[in-house]
């Protein structure tokens, strides 16, 4: 291939690469966005190139610059433009403290107030004594501008024609489970352990008559399952009080 045709092969190549990032979205976004931020670059430039203008009473570049900026703010969507705008505010912001920290001290005396107000908002009086008067219509209306939000009277609740609300009793919610009673006493229970009370009482009129008797003589019954284990239960309260003991003799029999 001669140097010709790679020469013409690459300008088609550049063509089709141009045309088409001209026809992406992505990259026309892109490219507004680098657009935006060059704007604020030289709003920001503007601020710095009239800061002695700025804080003039006459000047209007002020309310210019201010204007500007809220323009380009409205196409703000992305993180890097939010920081321009930002930086821009504080810019001009810084530029406006610096001027007022530069003038006088004492800042605007009462007599520069007055005077002020008699250059901008004195009308013509047709009272004999002379007496200048003051448009306090057209003060309001140019303060309208700084202040459009009204301010009502706040209470507790709200406008005085506002009725409280009523709340809504409270109904108890039903139960999902079944209601739950408290366990009856049987009355075998009490006589069971009437029962207990007897059979240890007698038991240890035994052992006391006695002093040793044999364990299964003391409590097997052989007629009667159910009144050998309430025996042997008997007993063992007997050995718990103390009251009686269990030991073994030399022929292994157990005795109480």
């Amino acid at each position: 291939m001669t140097e010709s045709e790679k020469t013409t092969l690459l300008t088609v190549k550049h063509e089709i690469d141009s045309d088409s990032e001209a026809n992406d979205p992505n990259y026309q976004l892109v490219t507004d966005r680098r657009t935006l931020r060059t704007r604020y670059l030289a709003v920001k430039n503007l601020i710095f190139d009239e800061r002695d203008d700025l804080s003039s009473i006459d000047s209007a570049k002020f309310k210019s610059i201010v204007n500007d900026l809220e323009s380009l703010h409205q196409f703000v969507l992305k993180p890097r433009e939010q920081i321009a705008d930002a930086e821009a505010l504080l810019d001009i912001t810084n530029t406006l403290l610096t001027s007022v920290k530069a003038t006088n001290g004492d800042g605007i005396t009462i007599s520069d107030f007055v005077d002020s107000l008699v250059r901008d908002f004195a009308k013509q009086s047709s009272r004999p004594d002379g007496r200048t008067l003051i448009d306090w219509k057209k003060i309001g209306i140019e303060y309208s501008d700084a202040s459009r939000s009204s301010r009502g009277c706040r209470t507790m609740i709200g406008p005085m024609d506002t009725q409280m609300k009523q709340r809504k009793a409270r109904r108890k919610r039903a139960r999902l489970v079944e209601n739950e009673q408290p366990a009856e006493v049987d009355d075998t229970d009490i006589k069971k352990k009437t029962n207990t009370d007897i059979n240890m009482a007698a038991m240890f009129d035994i052992l006391r008559k006695h002093r040793i008797v044999r364990l299964e003589q003391l409590v097997l019954n052989r007629n009667s399952f159910a009144q050998t284990v309430e025996n042997i239960f008997a007993l063992s309260f007997l050995v718990k009080d103390g009251r009686a003991d269990i030991k073994l003799d030399e022929k292994g029999i157990h005795l109480v």
